[in-house]
């Protein structure tokens, strides 16, 4: 499968507090290969998260997080976020330019091709995996600048 280029996104949700009357809850960010599109009416889109993962986990109880498809550019962002056993993405987001879904919450990534908030619709198990089918609530083209990141034989790419 690394013969197969795919793009890169970076998967973001919100984890709310604990506490509501305490801090704010905790933003994470997770890198992904295996996105794509499955309808457009309604429109939907699936991720692939792998089972366990703190990314899975979060989504299993919190229905709304977003995706922000990575320009060639933000190789760096994508590399941040893959980096296996991290304690916390408060720090890995603190010098990227995002803004907050207004409707999911989440971080969407400046300077990202697209972005896109999402609901969950349906979860499936797939081996070590979870599928997971999102309905997109929103999608905005931030930036048009740039080709997309992509992901082919074990190395982030550009087109070209």
């Amino acid at each position: 499968m690394s013969r197969l280029a795919s793009g890169v996104v970076l998967v973001t949700a919100h984890e709310p507090a604990l506490d509501p009357e305490g801090p704010r809850g905790d933003d994470v960010g997770m890198t992904a290969t295996a996105f794509m599109s499955v309808s457009l009416d309604p429109p939907l889109v699936l991720i692939s998260l792998r089972e366990g993962s703190r990314m899975d986990d979060l989504l299993a109880e919190q229905p709304l997080w977003a995706v922000s498809i990575l320009s060639e550019s933000q190789r760096h962002i994508a590399g941040r976020f893959a980096m296996k056993g991290r304690v916390s993405d408060r720090l890995l987001f603190e010098d990227i330019p995002y803004v907050r879904g207004e409707a999911s919450g989440a971080l969407l990534v400046g300077g990202a091709l697209a972005t896109l908030e999402c609901r969950t619709e349906q979860r499936v198990s797939a081996g070590d995996h979870t599928l997971v089918i999102g309905r997109v609530l929103t999608a905005t083209v931030p930036s048009a600048d740039g080709g997309p990141l992509t992901y082919f034989r074990g190395r982030y790419r550009q087109l070209g």
